[in-house]
């Protein structure tokens, strides 16, 4: 069972050796919200019972019936090792975490390294309100809810891991290199420093394990190659939970951060598998895997391939034993450390320091024992860790529909990462919308606004970069360049290139966020058609296909377009594309003219995917292949940029392009002669949705500035709002604004489910509805702003356009509403 925050703290204010009275005028100097007419009576402090390092400390303020909690962290009292419990280290990447990063930590207020206020250096943070498990066996929880918290430790340490240190003014945290090897000499010698002469005794197995961690430091630790920062005590203990969802909202204890080997964040969080690590559980030594592991809980192999998958990291088997070995020698120097303070009288957190002498010999005992094992880890990520994922993602669904009363209410990582990307849409790219639009109608408006890019590094470092890509397709792309040399898939420190795994469901509550702007989707490198581009070569391309496009794609280094579309015919029926790719000796040789190509003007565009025929005389579905080609390639001709409604869409663009003669490598070939239409079938289905989804949030922040406007307009002495016909009209958008909604997200959950096949009647409806709806309600907040809402003042026209376009791109609606009928009528044969 979880404790609350609160109940960690000791009642009595008998364990505090400082000057409560001084401690109360720094806090009112220094804390810009504290009371400032309150008297030192109204001011408590008491000590926090859990931990062993760095005493830590609750102050409250309860002045005029408003009770103010802080939390002050310092040194322990007394003589210290030397680099031990430096604050001042803690308060540095809390500030910056918290100042520049998504990862959850407490706010930090102010560090004092005046020792004449409390005897110590001390920093003082925010409270948190919530629960810590203080076991990891997590008993008392539903076995449902250990999966969801164990996957939310595993994306936790995979998000602090992403951090970029040198983009949060972290890269001279420490040296990068060697880690493990300075950490098995820093622990030694300060284990040396705890025994002997007088203190706790030397344990001869200790020094032989120092000495074998010596012999078989890995040699990814020399090369740097899994450095960046590293949390040091990162263990469900020292997280805080939200108090009724299964997320952090804090990360405690930063006393061992330090740049280094991320790989024994992983292995430290995973030993209570190998052992029990609580001091009060002395002779009780054997960990999970052998007492046996709670329903719910996955296993060791499990949990680190959660993580891998999560943080893009390779699976560690080759390495795993020494990672937990020196976990182990870790822990027994700090326990070795805690029991030496415990004989000089200034250990905090209680009695349980004079049993860490003993629990530091049974880690070494553990040590040597896992060392000996013959295996610890399978030689390839289980196979049922998609199985478990999936075990997850179901429960997590379930439980949602019987808390919240509703099949589509997003899982707690989903809103999580809503909220986040909302607050970025309203910091970022709201304020930024008219200069864009300034630069789209300028004479320069073919070039890109400076700001784009930096957005762009700033949505990848808050972990908000290719949210679209979903699970199995992942999965595919890691299996195909897992040995590749591409270092940005799975070594990046600054962002998880393949997004966060999500189902095209869960996506579909952020993609709706997305679309509120017409410029957000880029951004988070999201925006059609770069999406169904990435999806084509994550699903079809072969892996040359990938290391060449697909990584610069995911990265945002370049632009596609997709060149399907022609002024010549139909183009709704992909049978009727003229577009010809003839086959000559080792090249293909391209010859028609497209239209309709968004995203060739952009100057970062580097990458057309054409469909064409390859072969006339084959059966009707198997004459269109597609075909990578290099837009600088001789042939390939930007005749002209197309308008709708009067918006060029500059920078991206859509353009009539012209292919004369272009010659390509065969090895462009997508899946093969013939596989065109099947492509197009499986591109279509999520990005239809797509569109989908972003116009359900074009209409939200259509809703939005109506009801400001009508709030704030008058027109015949009362407001609009007062007027009986906008409350009946804004009242009938709502409903329009829901129904769509729920069908978006239904086609949604098919395609997870089902498959794109059988999810394409929903998908067709989906389509149809999404444009009309957002058309209305988009019309509606037109009239409302009167003739502005006609001018580029607002954002409303752009919007409007843009859904009217979607009546006709991927596919009219006349198209989608003859697959519905044709399923109706299949239905009812049955």
């Amino acid at each position: 069972m979880a404790k609350q925050t609160a109940e960690l703290v000791l009642q009595s204010q008998g364990h505090i050796h400082f000057d409560i009275l001084t401690l109360f005028d720094y806090c009112r100097s220094h804390l810009h919200d504290f009371p400032q007419s309150a008297s030192p009576s109204h001011f408590s402090v008491r000590q926090f019972g859990h931990g062993q390092s760095n005493p830590t400390f609750l102050l409250e303020i309860n002045f005029d019936d408003n009770l103010k909690r802080y939390v002050l962290r310092k040194k322990p009292h007394g003589k210290l090792l030397q680099s031990a419990h430096a604050v001042e280290r803690e308060y540095q990447v809390l500030h910056a975490l918290g100042s520049h990063t998504m990862v959850p930590v407490p706010k930090v207020f102010c560090l004092c390294t005046d020792a004449s206020v409390i005897g110590t250096a001390f920093y003082i943070m925010e409270y948190l309100e919530g629960r810590i498990f203080l076991h990891p066996q997590l008993p008392d929880v539903e076995p449902h809810q250990r999966t969801a918290i164990y996957r939310e430790i595993a994306r936790v340490l995979a998000s602090l891991h992403h951090a970029d240190v040198d983009a949060i003014g972290l890269g001279n945290y420490g040296r990068r290199e060697n880690y493990c090897r300075r950490q098995v000499e820093r622990w030694a010698k300060q284990y040396m420093a705890s025994t002997g002469d007088g203190k706790a005794e030397r344990y001869s197995k200790m020094l032989e394990l120092i000495s074998w961690l010596r012999q078989h430091i890995p040699l990814e630790d020399s090369s740097g190659r899994a450095t960046g920062l590293v949390h040091g005590d990162f263990r469900i203990d020292n997280l805080v939970f939200h108090p009724t969802e299964d997320r952090v909202i804090g990360i405690l204890d930063w006393e061992l951060s330090a740049l280094g080997n991320q790989m024994s964040d992983v292995a430290y969080s995973s030993l209570h598998y190998i052992v029990e690590f609580g001091l009060d559980k002395v002779g009780q030594d054997q960990g999970l895997e052998q007492t046996g592991i709670p329903e719910g809980l996955p296993s060791l192999a499990e949990y680190v391939a959660e993580y891998c998958s999560l943080a893009g990291k390779p699976w560690p088997v080759d390495n795993w034993k020494f990672y937990i070995a020196f976990s182990l020698f870790r822990g027994a120097a700090i326990y070795t450390g805690i029991y030496s303070r415990w004989l000089m009288g200034n250990a905090s957190g209680g009695a349980g320091a004079q049993n860490a002498g003993i629990k530091a010999n049974a880690l070494v005992e553990t040590a040597w024992s896992y060392i000996g094992q013959e295996s610890v880890l399978p030689p390839h990520p289980p196979s049922g860790a998609k199985a478990y994922m999936q075990q997850l993602d179901n429960q997590m669904q379930d439980q949602d529909f019987l808390k919240e009363i509703g099949k589509f209410v997003p899982g707690g990582r989903v809103k999580e990462l809503r909220d986040r990307l909302i607050k970025f849409m309203e910091t970022h790219i709201y304020p930024m919308e008219k200069e864009f639009y300034q630069l789209a109608q300028s004479s320069s408006r073919w070039t890109v606004h400076p700001a784009e890019e930096n957005l762009k590094e700033l949505a990848k470092r808050e972990g908000l970069w290719n949210l679209f890509i979903p699970l199995d397709s992942t999965a595919r792309a890691r299996e195909l360049l897992f040995d590749a040399k591409i270092p940005n898939i799975f070594q990046d420190r600054r962002n998880s290139l393949l997004g966060a795994g999500l189902s095209n469901l869960e996506y579909g509550y952020l993609c709706e966020i997305m679309g509120r702007s017409v410029w957000a989707p880029q951004i988070f490198n999201c925006g059609a058609p770069d999406t169904g581009n990435m999806e084509v070569l994550l699903r079809y391309g072969n892996k040359e296909q990938l290391v060449e496009w697909l990584i610069p794609l995911l990265e945002g280094r370049i632009r596609s377009g997709f060149a399907m579309t022609e002024p010549q015919v139909a183009s709704s029926d992909a049978t009727n594309i003229e577009c010809s790719i003839r086959r000559e000796g080792d090249s293909y040789v391209i010859n028609g003219t497209k239209w309709w190509t968004s995203g060739a003007m952009d100057p970062r565009c580097k990458l057309l995917i054409v469909m064409g025929k390859t072969d006339f005389t084959a059966q009707k579905h198997k004459q269109q292949s597609m075909i990578l080609v290099d837009i600088k390639t001789p042939g390939v001709h930007i005749k002209r940029p197309l308008m709708v409604f009067g918006f060029d869409d500059a920078p991206h663009g859509h353009a009539e392009v012209s292919f004369e003669n272009v010659r390509v490598p065969a090895k462009n070939i997508l899946l093969g002669e013939g596989r065109g239409f099947e492509i197009a079938q499986g591109r279509l289905g999520p990005g239809r949705l797509h569109h989908c989804m972003r116009l359900i949030g074009a209409a939200e922040r259509g809703m939005e500035m109506m009801a400001k406007r009508a709030l704030q307009r008058r027109v015949f002495g009362k407001l609009i709002a007062q007027q009986g016909s906008f409350l009946s009209d804004i009242a009938k958008c709502r409903i329009e604004v829901e129904k769509t909604r729920l069908l978006v997200l239904e086609a949604a959950d098919q395609l997870d489910r089902l498959g794109n096949k059988e999810a394409r009647g929903t998908i067709a409806m989906a389509k149809v509805a999404a444009p009309a709806m957002a058309l209305k309600v988009l019309d509606m907040a037109m009239q409302v702003h009167g003739a502005a809402g006609l001018s580029s003042d607002t954002i409303l026209a752009h919007l409007w356009a843009t859904a009217r376009t979607l009546r006709i791109a991927d596919g009219p609606d006349e198209v989608h509403l003859g697959t519905i009928a044709k399923l109706e009528l299949q239905r009812a044969r049955l």
